[in-house]
Formats: C-alpha cells, structure tokens, sequence
C-alpha cells in the first residue's frame, strides 16, 4: 500500500508491506510527477519486506532525481545497498528532516 501526501512545497510517500519492483516504480513515479523544487520524502519504516532488486531499481531513481529527497525506515542492509549504488548518505535520513541538493553521492566516493 502507498500513501501520499502533499503538504505546501513537499511530498511524503509512505509505503508498507513489501517493497517490491511495482512499489519501487511507484515511488519513481512520485518522483517523475512531481513538481521541480519540491522536497519529497520517502517513508518506508512500515515495509517489512525488502526485494533487492526494488532497492536496486529504487537507488537508480535517488541518484537520477533532481528533486531533494530524504529516505526513513531503512534497514541496515537497505541503507549499505543504497549507499554502495551511489545514493549519499544524507538522503538516507532516519527522520523526516529536509536535506539539501539531490540524492547523487559525490564522483569522489
């Protein structure tokens, strides 16, 4: 299930369940639909099942986005595939606190 919200300038995508390819493509669709300068944040603290081919397909859209993106609810090994498939780690927020620029890493790591 995903649940949606906008508030002012921000989008909160919220899922649970299992996080699979369709959810993944979900969120890259919130991603794609959103206006340019909204900081959008993905919730997935309610996800007790993570595919990771959806968290390889999901990393593919933080580090294509040009929005601000700030993920929660990440388990450690989400959080290492995520970082080790060039997402930074300041997009990879346990809370829901806005983070600055996209979620591309750095050339340098």
């Amino acid at each position: 299930m995903k649940e949606r919200a906008v508030e002012g300038e921000s989008l909160v995508v919220r899922l649970d369940g299992t996080f699979d390819v369709s959810a993944a493509q979900g969120v890259l669709k919130a991603l794609q639909d959103a206006p340019e300068g909204t900081e959008i944040y993905v919730d997935l603290a309610r996800v007790r099942e993570f595919q990771d081919h959806a968290v390889a397909t999901f990393a593919e859209a933080l580090v294509r986005t040009s929005h601000n993106v700030s993920v929660r609810g990440l388990r450690q090994h989400q959080y290492r595939m995520l970082r080790y498939l060039g997402v930074k780690t300041s997009a990879l927020d346990p809370g829901l606190a806005p983070r600055p620029g996209p979620a591309l890493a750095p050339e340098s790591m």
